[in-house]
């Protein structure tokens, strides 16, 4: 899942270095997510499935992946 988020978000010219605009929240980046996102196997094939999905039909895999940040920073307790 590291390696496909990774590729997704520099094919659509986007650095996993690159911090995510959060309501109240900085310094929080790509890299994190991935991380973050790294660790939930069981959401894995939920996470790619949604993401296939929106890119195939040109949507913006930034949109979902904002979203997921917004969780992972709900979970944290921030």
């Amino acid at each position: 899942m590291t390696k496909y988020l990774t590729t997704l978000i520099e094919e659509k010219g986007h650095s996993i270095h690159e911090e995510i605009t959060i309501d109240g929240h900085f310094g929080i980046t790509y890299k994190m997510l991935i991380d973050f996102v790294a660790q939930m196997t069981e959401c894995h094939a939920n996470i790619r499935k949604t993401l296939v999905k929106i890119d195939f039909c040109n949507g913006d895999v930034f949109d979902y992946l904002g979203h997921l940040a917004n969780g992972m920073v709900a979970s944290c307790g921030y």
